[in-house]
C-alpha cells in the first residue's frame, strides 16, 4: 500500500505547489551549485578553456596533492573496513556480547565529532610535548618530531575515524538479512562460523565494497584532518591545497580552484554512485521473515570479542577525549598533568574572556541550530512530495539531493563563493562575507541529511487515511497538519538534530565562507591551534565534544519514536531473546525463497 502511486483524482485536491516547492529545493541546493562549479572550470573569465581546467589539473602541486589525498584515503580506507566490520560482525545483531547498545552508541558517536577535533586529540597524544607521556614518563626526547605529523598520522586517524562509517553500512546490510537463512543453515547442522563464512558473508559482499567506497570518498574529501596534520609538514592533499590556494590568492584563483575541486567532486561522486548500486544490487527481502537475531553463542568465550571491542572504544574515542581533557587542564601545552599544574583557566578564557570565542560559540550554534531548524520545518513537505506525489521520479530527486552532501565540503565552500561573489540577480544584494552564505552551504550540506529519517518514516504511513480525508473534502494542507505531521515529527526533529551534530563544529565548509564577525567554533579551534595556543584549542575542542554527546543523548531518547533501524546505534531486535531461545523451525519454501529476490531501490 504505501509504494501505491496516488490517482490523479487524489491529486487533484492540492500537491502541484508542493511538487514546484521539491523542485525548487533540489534546483537551488544541488543542482545549481553544482552547475555553477562545473561553468566556473570549463568557462574561466566567461570563455571556454579546457586548456587553462588541464593545466590546472596537470600542475606539480596537483599532481602531488592527488597523489596524497588518493593514498592517504586509500590506506586509511584498508584500515577502516577490517576494523568497522568487525565491530559490525561482534556488535550488531550476531553474538549474544554484553553492552552491545552501549558500545555501538559510543563508537557511533566517534565519528560524529568532527574530523579536526580528532585530529587535534591524537596531535595532542603522541610527541615530546604531550601532557599524558609526560605525565606517564613516557614523552620522547625533546625537539623530536611528532609522529602524527605526515603522510602516516594521516592515515591512522582518518582509518579510525571512518571506521564507524562503515560498521554503520555493514549493520545496516546485516539487519536486511532474514531470519529464514540462519534457520535454514542450522537445520543443515552448520556451525556459527560456517553460518557467517559461508552464508553471511556472501549476501554482505556488495555492503562490504560499498562501505570501503565511502569510506574512500570520505578520506578524499576530509579537509579537518589533513590540514592539521599534513599542513605543519608541507604534505598537502587536495582540500587543504584548495584551501591554501584560495586564502593566499583569494578570487584571482577561483578558476584553478574550481578545477581542482571539479577532480575532487568528480571522484566523490562515482564512488557513491558506485556504492548505492552495490548496496541495493542483490540486496535481501525482509518481506514477512523474522529479521536476524543473535545466534552466536559466545558464553564464557565472549570476554575476548568484549576486550576487543573495549579497546576499539579506547583508541577511537576514550584516548582522544583524554588527551584534549589533559592538554585543556594544563597552564600551557607540553607540562604534565598533576594536582600542582592542574587549573580551568584555559575554559574560562575560551568561554569567559576571549571574545573571539565567545562570538564563535554562538555563531555556531545560531547558524546551525538556525539551518537544523529550517531542515526539520523542509524535512515534512519534501518526504510527503518525494514519496506521495512524484511516483518513480522521485528516485531522481532523491539522487539529486544527495550531490551537496556527496561534494567534500571543501568544493561546497568554492560552489558557493562563485554563486554569490556577485550580488543576487533582481534584489541587487550579496551573500558574499554573510552569515547567511554559511547558513545556505549547511541547508545545502545536510538536508539528505536531515530528510532520510522522515523519508524513512513517510514509507509507513497508509495513503488510505489521507485518501479518506481527501473524499471528506481535506485539502493538502490539512492532510499534512492533521495526518502526516504528527507522525512524522518525532523524525523530523531526529533529522533536524542529525543536521546540528554535524553542522555544529564543521571546519570544511566555513573554513572558505567566514569573514570577520561570521567566524564558527570550527574555524576559531583551527586558528588557535596555528597560533600555538594548543591548551586553549583543547578547552574548545572539549567543549564541542560535550555539545555534541549531548545531543547524541537526545537523539537516543528520541529514537523509541522513530522507524526502526532510523539511528544506527539501536537495533531493531533490542529486547528480543536470541535465537537459541526458539525452536528451530524449517522454513516454507516461499520465505527461503524469500532471500534471493532482490530488493527494490528506495530513495
Amino acid at each position: 500500500m504505501r509504494d501505491r502511486i496516488p490517482s490523479k483524482s487524489f491529486l487533484e485536491r492540492g500537491g502541484f505547489g508542493l511538487l514546484a516547492l521539491v523542485a525548487l529545493i533540489v534546483f537551488a541546493f544541488d543542482v545549481l551549485p553544482a552547475w555553477r562549479l562545473l561553468w566556473a572550470a570549463l568557462f574561466p573569465g566567461g570563455v571556454f578553456n579546457p586548456d587553462a581546467m588541464l593545466a590546472a589539473l596537470t600542475s606539480r602541486s596537483a599532481l602531488r596533492a592527488a597523489q596524497a589525498s588518493l593514498e592517504t584515503a586509500l590506506l586509511s580506507t584498508l584500515l577502516a573496513l577490517p576494523l568497522g566490520t568487525a565491530m559490525a560482525l561482534v556488535l550488531a545483531i550476531i553474538t549474544d556480547i554484553r553492552g552491545r547498545r552501549i558500545a555501538s552508541f559510543l563508537f557511533v558517536l566517534s565519528v560524529m565529532i568532527s574530523p579536526q577535533v580528532i585530529a587535534l586529540a591524537f596531535l595532542h597524544l603522541a610527541g615530546p610535548t604531550s601532557p599524558i607521556l609526560n605525565t606517564l614518563g613516557l614523552a620522547p626526547e625533546a625537539g623530536s618530531a611528532n609522529p602524527m605529523l605526515g603522510r602516516g598520522g594521516i592515515i591512522l586517524v582518518l582509518g579510525l575515524h571512518h571506521a564507524p562509517l562503515v560498521y554503520v553500512v555493514m549493520s545496516a546490510g546485516l539487519k536486511r538479512i532474514p531470519l529464514a537463512v540462519i534457520e535454514a543453515a542450522r537445520i543443515d547442522g552448520a556451525r556459527p562460523f560456517r553460518i557467517l563464512a559461508d552464508h553471511l558473508m556472501p549476501l554482505l559482499r556488495p555492503h562490504l565494497v560499498g562501505a570501503g567506497l565511502l569510506a574512500f570518498v570520505a578520506g578524499i574529501g576530509n579537509f579537518g584532518i589533513p590540514a592539521l596534520l599534513g599542513a605543519p609538514v608541507n604534505y598537502l592533499t587536495l582540500p587543504v591545497l584548495i584551501y591554501r590556494r584560495l586564502s593566499s590568492f583569494g578570487t584571482d584563483m577561483i578558476g584553478d580552484v574550481s578545477s581542482l575541486g571539479l577532480l575532487v567532486a568528480a571522484i566523490a561522486i562515482l564512488c557513491v554512485a558506485a556504492s548505492q548500486l552495490l548496496t541495493r544490487k542483490d540486496s535481501v527481502h525482509l518481506e514477512d521473515d523474522a529479521p536476524l537475531k543473535p545466534f552466536w553463542l559466545l558464553g564464557g568465550t565472549r570476554i575476548a570479542p568484549e576486550i576487543f571491542v573495549g579497546l576499539v572504544l579506547i583508541v577511537t574515542l576514550a584516548l582522544p577525549i583524554l588527551s584534549l581533557l589533559a592538554s585543556a587542564l594544563v597552564p600551557s601545552y607540553g607540562m604534565p598533568l598533576s594536582l600542582a599544574t592542574i587549573t580551568l583557566d584555559n575554559f574560562v578564557e575560551v568561554l569567559a574572556r576571549q571574545d573571539v570565542t565567545i562570538r564563535a560559540f554562538t555563531n555556531s550554534l545560531l547558524y546551525a541550530g538556525g539551518a537544523a531548524f529550517l531542515l526539520a520545518v523542509l524535512a515534512v513537505p519534501m518526504a510527503y512530495g518525494l514519496i506521495r506525489l512524484m511516483g518513480r521520479a522521485r528516485i531522481l530527486a532523491a539522487s539529486l539531493l544527495e550531490i551537496a552532501y556527496v561534494l567534500p565540503g571543501i568544493v561546497l565552500a568554492v560552489a558557493c563563493i562563485l554563486l554569490f561573489l556577485k550580488p543576487l540577480p533582481l534584489v541587487g544584494v550579496s551573500l558574499y562575507a554573510t552569515p547567511w552564505i554559511i547558513v545556505f552551504a549547511y541547508l545545502a550540506r545536510f538536508l539528505s541529511v536531515a530528510l532520510k529519517p522522515v523519508l524513512a518514516g513517510m514509507e509507513q504511513i497508509d495513503v488510505a487515511q489521507e485518501e479518506a480525508a481527501a473524499i471528506d473534502g481535506a485539502r493538502l494542507g490539512q492532510r499534512l497538519l492533521d495526518i502526516v505531521l504528527p507522525s512524522l515529527l518525532p523524525a523530523a526533529v531526529a533529522g533536524g538534530l542529525m543536521a546540528f551534530l554535524l553542522a555544529f563544529s564543521e571546519l570544511t565548509v566555513s573554513a572558505l565562507l567566514w569573514s570577520a564577525g561570521t567566524e564558527t567554533i570550527g574555524v576559531v579551534l583551527y586558528n588557535l591551534e596555528e597560533a600555538g595556543l594548543a591548551s586553549q584549542a583543547s578547552a574548545v575542542a572539549v567543549v564541542i565534544v560535550a555539545v555534541v554527546t549531548i545531543a547524541m543523548l537526545v537523539l537516543d531518547r528520541l529514537g523509541q519514536y522513530l522507524p526502526a533501524g532510523a539511528l544506527p546505534w539501536q537495533s531493531e531486535t533490542e529486547g528480543e531473546a536470541p535465537l537459541h531461545a526458539r525452536p528451530i523451525q524449517a522454513p516454507d519454501r516461499p520465505r527461503a525463497a524469500s532471500r534471493l529476490r532482490p530488493k527494490p531501490a528506495l530513495s
